[in-house]
């Protein structure tokens, strides 16, 4: 049994840089699509790639806080897990209400360079603020030995925007071409709500044979005496 908690415990962190990989994808795979998605009402201008970029970076930055502070209160593979369900489901409504939400704010905003920046604001801020507390969430679940602390963080970021790079060539070269834009971005939802539960699954079995190993050792300690 102790054998079999330390191979589903080998595969903790290769789950967790599966998930960084995959929600870099993500991110960069939706930050594309967004052009998309604001081209109908504000046009593909350099501008609208400037509110876009901004949101995103904006958004990413306040995540990185909210990961970080999040991860110093009991992290656990249960809350990561979390996260990226919340991730998907946030992100779901961009391939449903954006016509809608985009609607009023280009009738309200003649300017288009400050009715994308809004519409951006209002179709990517949540959902891409949760996704920018995966990265500090990954660190904090990776790191045993601060000594290597630094060394972890960066083949995390490595993996992480690896996935990015994937995501923006795959999303921009093939996806874009072969199906709609909301049925990519309900695809990318799906994946994320995917990856949480895979997570949450993991740490349920991982628990699970914690407390199996416990009792052996306490089944053994009782025959001994």
């Amino acid at each position: 049994m102790t054998n079999k908690n330390n191979k589903i415990q080998q595969w903790q962190n290769p789950l967790i840089y599966l998930l960084a990989f995959s929600s870099g994808f993500c991110i960069m795979g939706i930050e594309l699509l967004g052009g998309r998605i604001l081209a109908p009402f504000f046009g593909s201008s350099v501008h609208i790639w400037g509110s876009i970029i901004t949101v995103f970076m904006l958004s990413l930055s306040f995540g990185y806080l909210a990961g970080g502070k999040l991860s110093t209160k009991s992290a656990s593979l249960n809350r990561y897990g979390m996260i990226f369900i919340c991730a998907g489901i946030t992100v779901l409504p961009v391939a449903f209400s954006s016509q809608w939400v985009m609607e009023p704010i280009f009738l309200a905003i003649e300017d288009s360079r400050y009715g994308s920046l809004v519409a951006s604001m209002a179709l990517f801020f949540i959902p891409t603020v949760i996704l920018g507390m995966i990265s500090p969430y990954s660190v904090r679940l990776l790191v045993t030995d601060k000594n290597k602390s630094g060394q972890v963080a960066g083949f995390l970021y490595f993996v992480s925007t690896l996935g990015s790079a994937l995501g923006t060539i795959i999303t921009s070269f093939y996806l874009v071409l072969l199906f709609e834009v909301n049925d990519i971005i309900t695809v990318f939802s799906s994946i994320l709500v995917a990856l949480g539960i895979s997570a949450m699954l993991f740490n349920r079995l991982n628990q699970k044979n914690k407390v199996n190993v416990s009792n052996e050792i306490n089944q053994q300690g009782a025959a001994h005496e």
